[in-house]
């Protein structure tokens, strides 16, 4: 299922509603309406962490459903390419 439609169903779920759900994340209701009908791409990754603290949901499940890493795991993943380019160039030399 795509985000939007997904992070909807967890919102009606946990019985709020969107402008009090908008709010808490500080975000317009309107933006995050569009975000749920699948109108707009899954917002940064800063207001689906706020959601998915919101919701208490958890992080890795939304960013699946986002279609993307989590920030920790793209991190790791900076860090393995850096170490994995310095030692390719170490043995080059």
């Amino acid at each position: 299922m795509p985000f939007g439609p997904w992070i909807r169903a967890e919102r009606e779920k946990a019985d709020i509603s969107l402008n009090e759900f908008a709010r808490a994340i500080h975000i317009s209701p309107a933006y995050w309406s569009r975000i749920e009908r699948g109108m707009e791409k899954a917002p940064k990754d800063e207001l689906i962490l706020a959601a998915c603290r919101k919701l208490g949901l958890d992080t890795d499940r939304a960013f699946i459903e986002a279609q993307r890493l989590p920030p920790d795991v793209q991190d790791d993943i900076a860090t393995a390419v850096r170490a994995y380019r310095a030692f390719k160039s170490v043995g080059r030399g």
